[in-house]
């Protein structure tokens, strides 16, 4: 008898835990409604419904944090560098900018700026390389009130690509730096 009830109570448990899922909510395939809103079919307009996928539709503002909204500069963490140049890009200024203000004025705040080189040059000019993008970047980030505590380099050189291969595209996604927060 021991030995039967050990092979009878999985089967008993599975038959309780399916036969318990028809019972929720929106599994019967039933017409229940009434705790949820209405579902409406792809490309019918939800709005008309009093439906909103997004604040911004309406004009909401954004309530996360700076760093994470897609249309500030702060969102843009990844500076990108023209081959053995250690100058911030002009069309980069902006962004450099806006994270040095970001940081002036939070104090509490801290950044790490790291530095990055393509597969070319050998090991030690690339580390230095990467240094001298990270340091740039921190010039930049000063300039705009932000205190050197709060930033730290650091240069990886080759060791990190951000993609791999041996070409001018997989070389321009690799001479870059990135802001860590």
């Amino acid at each position: 008898m021991k030995l039967s009830a050990l092979k009878i109570a999985p089967i008993l448990a599975l038959s309780l835990l399916l036969g318990g899922c028809a019972g929720m909510p929106g599994m019967s395939g039933g017409d229940e409604t009434k705790d949820g809103a209405p579902v409406t079919e792809g490309g019918q307009d939800g709005m008309a419904n009093g439906a909103q996928t997004s604040g911004a539709m309406e004009g909401g503002a954004w309530s996360g944090s700076p760093l994470e909204n897609p249309d500030s500069l702060l969102y843009t963490k990844t500076i990108y560098f023209d081959y053995d140049i250690d100058e911030v890009r002009a069309d980069y200024r902006d962004v450099v900018t806006a994270h040095g203000d970001y940081l002036a004025a939070n104090p509490s705040i801290t950044v790490t700026v790291e530095g990055h080189a393509d597969e070319r040059g050998s090991r030690e000019y690339n580390i230095a390389l990467g240094e001298r993008r990270a340091n740039s970047i921190k010039r930049l980030l000063m300039a705009q009130g932000a205190a050197e505590s709060q930033i730290i380099t650091i240069s990886y050189g080759e060791e990190r690509p951000a993609t791999m291969g041996s070409g001018e595209t997989s070389w321009e996604l690799n001479r870059r730096a990135e802001f860590v927060y």
